[in-house]
């Protein structure tokens, strides 16, 4: 990449379409957990206008009203409005989920199989996971996907707090940065789109946003003269959310993880429990990175994993610090190894992934947040030690 550019990332909403998918899948991988910590899930949501429709595979103790958790995670988007066509009490639900195929649960569970190399638990799908650090934000993630969020959260926060009543739940945030000799230096635009009531002029939604939520939650040094506001660009955005558009499971993985400036393996996280290692290996590369830059031992890294399925050891573990480690990559590798363990077992123990803790996960990013597992930096000395 040139030294001088403009790179540019987006969030979205709770209340757009795929993120209500997201956060009916993840509302329900987190109801299985809360009774059976051993629940295998992949579940996948479809919305559009007045439908939700589950599909995929459960295997669980756990004996769940699903119409009332769909309910339950629609109202707490937000979707209670008497305008709203996607309202959580008046949705039609069809289930469609079925237990786990016995062909992919001999490969995850620690037993033997006929065929099966090994009696551990082996990766619920073969694929690559990556994960990405850099020392542009306090949060060690890129700074054009932090700062999206960040204008997300905001107008959410906004709009739960019962003020601004003209709000509605779909929007999208966007943040362009100038790069100089590969550092962020100002922010060139931001893009806000935010569904609203139909009484509302399009002069407040922006003089609202520009001057309550971007200015008030950017950063005040990354904003210039010159740096543009498109707000509501076409004009009115009245129908949002499944009304408007058709919602699915895993389709913001670039949203989900580093805005398009760490590489992604094509997995998607919500709705899947951690023997999927889509998500839970996505987790591990990212607490695994984020050490590393906290360590001083690069200010850039990116690490990919590889997995076959029911195999538990990976086929591959590569780190990448773009030429800036204090060390070869070589030797980050092998100190790497020596401190994690990668067999999806060791991930599930390490980040204590079999609570329901999903649901804090869905929205604004899953990387970034200081409370999650994989955003602690609690393994910095022992990287060093094993450094030398």
């Amino acid at each position: 990449m040139a030294k001088n550019f403009v790179f540019s990332s987006e969030s979205v909403g709770e209340g757009h379409p795929d993120k209500v998918a997201d956060t009916i899948s993840d509302y329900i991988l987190d109801a299985c957990l809360s009774v059976d910590r051993h629940s295998r899930v992949a579940c996948e949501t479809l919305v559009k206008s007045n439908c939700v429709f589950l599909a995929g595979e459960i295997t669980t103790k756990a004996k769940l009203d699903y119409e009332k958790i769909v309910r339950t995670a629609i109202r707490d988007i937000g979707y209670v409005n008497d305008d709203d066509v996607f309202h959580a009490d008046k949705v039609f639900i069809t289930n469609a989920l079925t237990r786990q195929s016995p062909d992919i649960a001999q490969g995850v569970d620690a037993r033997k199989a006929k065929g099966k190399k090994t009696d551990e638990q082996g990766a619920g799908d073969q694929g690559i996971m990556f994960g990405y650090a850099c020392d542009e934000t306090e949060e060690l993630m890129p700074s054009a996907i932090t700062y999206a969020h960040l204008l997300g959260r905001e107008i959410a926060r906004r709009r739960k707090g019962g003020r601004v009543k003209w709000l509605r739940p779909d929007c999208k945030t966007q943040v362009s940065i100038a790069y100089k000799d590969g550092k962020p230096q100002h922010i060139t635009a931001v893009v806000i789109s935010t569904q609203h009531s139909a009484d509302i002029s399009h002069d407040e939604i922006e003089t609202f946003m520009i001057e309550k939520v971007i200015k008030q939650v950017l950063p005040v040094k990354m904003l210039t003269s010159k740096t543009e506001y498109l707000i509501n660009p076409t004009g009115r955005f009245v129908t949002g959310g499944p009304a408007g558009d058709a919602g699915l499971t895993g389709r913001k993985i670039i949203v989900d993880t580093y805005g398009g400036w760490g590489r992604h393996g094509g997995g998607a996280f919500s709705g899947k429990d951690p023997s999927k290692v889509d998500r839970s290996a996505a987790y591990m590369c990212r607490w695994v990175a984020k050490n590393i830059v906290a360590a001083g031992l690069a200010s850039i890294v990116e690490l990919q994993i590889a997995y076959a399925i029911g195999y538990p050891n990976p086929v591959s573990i590569t780190v990448d610090t773009f030429e800036t480690g204090t060390h070869s990559d070589e030797k980050i590798t092998a100190a790497v190894k020596k401190v994690f363990g990668f067999k999806p077992a060791e991930i599930v123990k390490q980040l204590g992934l079999l609570k329901p803790i999903y649901a804090e996960t869905t929205n604004y990013g899953h990387f970034g947040k200081p409370d999650m597992p994989w955003e602690q930096t609690n393994m910095t000395a022992r990287l060093l030690k094993a450094i030398g």
